[in-house]
């Protein structure tokens, strides 16, 4: 890694900035919605700095680094300590994306798919995970049984999986913990027209990530494959056998 990725409580803090225009307006919206407050001036406590000065931004740099602070300014990667990340927001589960500052729009574009791909109720999920913990804790109280437990119900198909919709967390937690939870066994096609990777949907996509065997037909494009979850057992065919349990999908050619 060139850089290392970290999250950064903001919540009360005060974040010195420099400048005015675009860059600075937006350097303030990201500052106040993680819970800061944009300062013009260095105060006791403040600990990172944004610049976005036209004239002048190697020597404040410079100077607030001599200080003690942390510092990154606009459009100037080789001036930064730190970078900001093209951010999926789905609190309290974030997800960032960086290139050390070598492209923006590349951290845009990535971003924009994470958006498409990661579920909007992920922040519920957590949510529920953080409310779940002390049950969980008392009902397993072993550090290896509540790993064994989140990982059952977090896995591809289980009743938590990240990549799925799932209505009521806080009641399959519930329902897990009093030992109710059964695997769901269901059978999915997907069909592969001539755009291949690029013409799958969203539900596609999913249904492949989450999915515990695949059956493909002969010929099915390896740039579709590839997307198919990794630990996923896979079979040459066009039928489903009468052994075949868990998610199963179907890849056919359109």
């Amino acid at each position: 890694m060139e850089s290392l990725p970290l999250f950064h409580r903001l919540q009360g803090a005060k974040v010195l900035l420099l400048g005015e225009g675009e860059a600075a307006e937006a350097k303030a919206r990201l500052v106040r919605e993680a819970g800061g407050e944009p300062v013009a001036e260095v105060e006791p406590g403040v600990r990172l700095a944004f610049v976005a000065l036209a004239e002048g931004a190697e020597e404040a740099a410079a100077r607030l680094r001599a200080g003690g602070l942390l510092v990154n300014v606009a459009d100037r990667p080789e001036l930064c300590d730190f970078f900001v990340p093209a951010i999926v927001d789905r609190s309290p589960v974030v997800a960032a994306v960086g290139t050390g500052g070598a492209s923006a729009s590349l951290a845009k574009a990535l971003k924009e798919r994470l958006e498409l791909f990661l579920p909007v109720g992920l922040g519920a999920l957590a949510n529920a995970i953080r409310q779940a913990r002390p049950s969980v804790s008392a009902a397993h109280p072993e550090v290896a049984d509540r790993r064994g437990f989140w990982a059952r119900l977090l896995a591809p198909g289980g009743a938590l999986d990240p990549l799925a919709s799932v209505a009521d967390p806080a009641e399959a937690i519930s329902l897990a913990l009093a030992g109710g939870y059964q695997p769901e066994d269901r059978f999915d096609t997907i069909q592969v027209g001539e755009g291949g990777a690029e013409a799958l949907t969203l539900r596609e996509l999913r249904l492949m990530a989450q999915a515990d065997l695949v059956i493909q037909e002969p010929g099915v494009p390896a740039e579709v494959l590839a997307l198919v979850r990794r630990d996923a057992a896979r079979r040459v065919g066009e039928e489903v056998l009468e052994g075949d349990v868990g998610r199963v999908v179907l890849i056919r050619l359109g």
